[in-house]
């Protein structure tokens, strides 16, 4: 590796960049029109229908910036004539929380926790758990960082390298399989759960699209919820953008796409699944090699 190569990836994971990130997006049907009438019961939670009060909201940890549920705020996310379960399924940058934050982690009494990163980025932060959470490694990394670090020479190189990115979830035999096992685990495993990577975007964000997809949640929403890294990591963008203006001066500039998410990331792997499957639930089945059975599981996690 060159030298201009081994500094931009140095400086790149030593700021915590979100270079190695998770991901997100999915094709989901539209939600189909609801009756004012049905609305207003469902929105108000009507035990005549069997819903309940909403659980609370993930609480906001200053030292984990992008953890958050899956399911969303308020009520949660809509899917049809249901909202998606809160506090099943929770999503994460790396897990390194300080005292106030660790307590905040152990009262949510979390079952199990997924680490989506490589052996490079567990080495330079590794996870701090609550004790009796079980933590299980599931690496998804895709394609040579360092060359695709070194083709970069402005700003729409990095744009496309995290498309890229995106497109290999679709594509890669190894991502797929991997992916595979994550959802899989996720499906039988019980309590609360917490997927991560380094800045939980890339490789979470794609692994929140899918599981949002399974529940029936629309496009929009889903890239709404993707795009939300960019409100709840802006301490950890801004730091990183500090690092970077550091290492590179004015070229600083050519490598901010790789800190944040854009739509035309999650995008690009939404157009993968289309031109390889036609459809996400083909992507699901075929692609990733889901049984009905698992997907079945999921959904009745999310919505059940």
């Amino acid at each position: 590796m060159s030298r201009h190569r081994s500094t931009i990836a140095c400086a790149l994971v030593v700021s915590g960049a979100a270079l190695f990130t998770g991901v997100g997006g999915a094709v989901a049907q539209a939600e189909p029109s609801i009756p004012p009438a049905i609305a207003s019961l469902l929105e108000a939670g009507s035990s005549g229908l069997g819903n309940s009060a909403p659980a609370a909201d993930a609480p906001r940890l200053a030292s984990v910036d992008n953890f958050r549920d899956v399911a969303g705020t308020g009520a949660g996310y809509s899917a049809a004539f249901r909202h998606v379960n809160k506090g099943v399924f929770y999503r994460a940058n790396a897990i390194v929380p300080n005292d106030a934050d660790m307590a905040t982690l152990t009262g949510l009494k979390l079952s199990t926790v997924y680490d989506l990163r490589s052996d490079d980025e567990v080495g330079q932060k590794a996870d701090k758990l609550p004790a009796g959470v079980t933590y299980k490694r599931i690496p998804i990394l895709s394609g040579n960082i360092n060359e695709m670090l070194g083709k970069i020479q402005g700003p729409d190189d990095a744009r496309k390298m995290m498309q890229d990115m995106n497109k290999t979830f679709v594509t890669g035999t190894v991502e797929r399989s991997k992916f595979k096992e994550l959802l899989t685990d996720m499906a039988n495993t019980a309590g609360g759960q917490v997927f991560h990577c380094t800045a939980g975007k890339d490789r979470t964000g794609w692994t929140s699209a899918l599981l949002l997809s399974i529940a029936g949640v629309d496009q929009k929403t889903i890239m709404d919820d993707y795009l939300l890294t960019n409100e709840y990591a802006k301490d950890s963008i801004a730091k990183n953008t500090a690092g970077l203006k550091a290492a590179f001066g004015d070229r600083y500039t050519n490598y901010l796409p790789l800190v944040t998410v854009e739509s035309s990331f999650l995008q690009a792997g939404l157009d993968q699944v289309t031109a390889s499957y036609g459809s996400m639930d083909k992507y699901l089945s075929e692609g990733l090699g889901l049984d009905a059975a698992t997907i079945g599981k999921l959904k009745a996690k999310l919505l059940g």
